[in-house]
């Protein structure tokens, strides 16, 4: 019989379409109960089965009762450790515990540790003193996500409770991603991020996207990607991480800067699954119950002579999905709403996938997917919201 695998988190497509294919059976409970959820996953959508705005204690709450033998759990869980502790229960948990949790998503830990390790990090306080308002900062929540939340610093203005400011840094927002056990890693991808790209409705410091970079990327270069496995590497041995983990920097001067460590699955590894042909939830279940890690090589899948790429989409109003089901025969669009569903201003609509033989050309298909996506909505009176807190 199947291992019977529970996944969690706000948006599970990915993660559980990568686990049904690698053979698992599995029950995904997330914010949106996506049309195009794989047919074998048991997709239970929180607010609508439970009456609760999504959060990750009332997901766990809700699959309580759910028999698995273990689950695996994407955002918003790394910043609520508590809420992990209650959906391993009884089950075996893959992915990394509540107490590295609660180490590496500390910033003031993260950045301290790194500084010592030799890496660039931004500054980071828990307020912006006198002497230092002449740079530019950001004011984060502790508990982010897909930079929602984030936002300039005002000149004199105070970091609330619940905040922190980190120093803004020019660059290229990038992450790289990687497999981890017994102190260990091998990296699995390295891509450029879209943030805040108006072309995909998206705004601020949002995540909209990733391109997997290839080997002759003039940003991702040969010295920008050792450093970033290099990060994994450190970070792997100073946390004890396991699984699929992620961090994001910004590449400056061929150095990337650490912002965040994503200790969970990564909104680019469905990339690295789709280009590289590599089974990421299997990689994930074998490092997490086994201890074992793939023979993968970075250097060589990267000579892939194309780059593909994917972006969300986010509705720039008030918006109702019309009739979706024709949408589920394009394997550049995932992540389809149902028929009738009310999205509301700023919420995503869909993710559009891409590939060209270069970064331009990718980036220029994802958004001319992006408008083709939108013209569906043009003509009528639509308004409504889709939950996805």
């Amino acid at each position: 019989m199947a291992t019977r695998v529970l996944i969690a988190g706000v948006s599970t497509r990915a993660m559980a379409e990568s686990a049904a294919k690698a053979g698992f059976a599995v029950t995904a409970i997330d914010a949106f109960g996506d049309l195009d959820q794989h047919p074998a996953v048991r997709s239970l959508r929180l607010p609508r089965e439970s009456g609760a705005t999504f959060t990750a204690h009332a997901a766990a709450d809700a699959v309580r009762d759910v028999e698995a033998d273990a689950v695996a759990y994407l955002s918003p869980f790394e910043n609520h450790a508590r809420a992990v502790d209650a959906l391993a229960s009884g089950r075996a948990l893959w992915g990394n515990p509540p107490d590295v949790l609660r180490r590496i998503r500390d910033p003031f830990l993260l950045t301290g540790l790194l500084r010592r390790r030799g890496f660039a990090t931004p500054m980071t306080r828990v307020d912006v003193p006198p002497e230092l308002t002449e740079r530019e900062w950001l004011v984060k929540p502790f508990r982010s996500g897909g930079g929602q939340g984030v936002r300039s610093w005002a000149p004199g203005a105070q970091v609330l409770a619940g905040s922190y400011a980190q120093e803004r840094i020019d660059g290229i927002p990038a992450s790289v991603v990687f497999v981890a056990a017994g102190g260990r890693t091998v990296p699995l991808g390295v891509s450029r991020q879209l943030i805040g790209d108006a072309a995909f409705g998206a705004s601020g410091y949002r995540y909209c996207g990733n391109l997997l970079g290839a080997a002759d990327d003039d940003v991702l270069t040969e010295r920008v990607v050792a450093s970033a496995i290099a990060l994994a590497e450190c970070v792997t041995q100073e946390f004890g991480l396991v699984g699929l983990n992620g961090i994001d920097f910004i590449v400056r001067d061929e150095v990337p800067v650490a912002i965040e460590i994503n200790p969970r699955w990564c909104a680019s590894m469905e990339l690295v699954e789709r280009h590289y042909g590599l089974s990421m939830f299997g990689v994930h279940a074998a490092a997490c119950a086994d201890g074992a890690l793939p023979s993968f090589d970075l250097a060589a899948a990267r000579h892939t002579p194309s780059v593909i790429g994917k972006a969300i989409v986010f509705a720039p109003a008030d918006l109702v999905a019309g009739d979706t089901r024709a949408w589920l025969g394009d394997e550049t669009v995932r992540d389809v709403p149902k028929p009738g569903e009310r999205l509301a201003a700023g919420q995503p609509v869909c993710t559009v996938f891409a590939q060209g033989k270069d970064t331009d050309e990718c980036r220029a298909q994802l958004e001319k997917r992006a408008q083709a996506i939108l013209n569906h909505f043009q003509g009528s009176d639509q308004r409504g919201s889709r939950s996805a807190s």
